[in-house]
C-alpha cells in the first residue's frame, strides 16, 4: 500500500489555510490542519470528509518551538510524511512607532516571522531526509514595503520573505521547492467585510482576492516542474492600485 500525500497548514482559519488545504484535498492529499486552538476546525475537517477527502485537526501555538515539533512529529506518525508544508499563521497590529506598545510588537513578530522559522526548520529537516518537498510562505503587502502605522506587521513581513529567500537558496539544489506568496490586497473573508465594507461596495465582485482563488496559485506552486521553479509570486485583484 502506497504512503498517503500529506498536505500541512498551519494557520488553517476561515480564508487562505483552509482554502489551501481544501485545494490540495481535492487531488488526493490528506490535509492536516492546524490553529492554536485546534478543536475549532472541526467543522472544516467534516467538510473535506463530506467532500470524499480526508482531513484531521491539531491544535499547536506556532510561537512555541516544542508545540511546533510535535506537531509534525504527530503528523509524520499518524497520518504519512509532509510533501506539502504551508505556514499561513499570521497576526497584524496598527499603531504609531511613538506609541505601540512592545509586546504587540514582539506578538507579532513571534507569529510572523518567528513561528515561520520554527515551521520551516521541523519540516526541512525531514523532507531533506525524504530528498522531496514543497514549503509554502503566505506573504503579504508588507513583506515588500512599510507603510505609516504598520512597523510590527511590516517588520515581521519582511522578516518571513528574507527566511523565505534564504531558505530557498539552501534547500532548492537538494530538491525542496520552497515559495514565497505575496498576497497583495483585500481577501474576501467575514473580518475584512466587516472592517473595509466600502471595499466590498464599490469594486466588483473579483475586485477582491478570493481564497479560493488564491489556493489555485499555491497548487500551481507545487506543481512546477523544477526546471522552472518559482521563489516568489504576487498575487493581485486587476483593479488593485500597486
Amino acid at each position: 500500500m502506497s504512503e498517503p500525500r500529506v498536505v500541512l497548514v498551519l494557520g488553517a482559519g476561515v480564508a487562505t489555510g483552509s482554502a489551501v488545504a481544501r485545494r490540495f484535498a481535492r487531488e488526493g492529499y490528506v490535509a492536516c490542519v492546524a490553529r492554536r486552538q485546534g478543536e475549532k476546525l472541526a467543522d472544516f475537517v467534516a467538510e473535506i470528509e463530506a467532500a470524499g477527502g480526508e482531513a484531521h485537526a491539531f491544535s499547536c501555538d506556532a510561537t512555541d518551538p516544542a508545540s511546533v515539533a510535535d506537531l509534525v512529529a504527530e503528523v509524520e506518525s499518524r497520518v504519512g510524511p509532509i510533501e506539502v508544508a504551508c505556514y499561513n499563521a499570521a497576526v497584524g497590529v496598527r499603531g504609531s512607532i511613538t506609541e505601540l506598545d512592545p509586546a504587540d510588537y514582539e506578538r507579532v513578530w513571534r507569529i510572523n516571522a518567528f513561528g515561520a522559522f520554527l515551521f520551516g526548520q521541523q519540516v526541512s529537516r525531514r523532507m531533506l531526509d525524504r530528498g522531496r518537498g514543497t514549503i509554502l510562505f503566505t506573504g503579504a503587502t508588507s513583506a515588500t514595503r512599510g507603510l505609516s502605522g504598520m512597523a510590527a506587521f511590516a517588520g515581521s513581513k519582511h522578516a518571513l520573505r528574507a527566511l523565505a529567500q534564504s531558505m530557498a537558496r539552501e534547500l532548492q539544489p537538494r530538491n525542496i521547492h520552497v515559495a514565497h506568496v505575496i498576497v497583495d490586497g483585500p481577501i474576501d473573508t467575514p473580518l475584512i467585510r466587516r472592517r473595509m465594507p466600502e471595499v466590498f461596495e464599490q469594486r466588483p465582485p473579483d475586485g477582491v482576492l478570493v481564497p479560493d482563488d488564491i489556493a489555485e496559485s499555491y497548487w500551481m506552486l507545487h506543481s512546477q516542474p523544477r526546471s522552472a521553479w518559482s521563489q516568489e509570486i504576487d498575487l493581485r485583484p486587476w483593479v488593485e492600485p500597486w
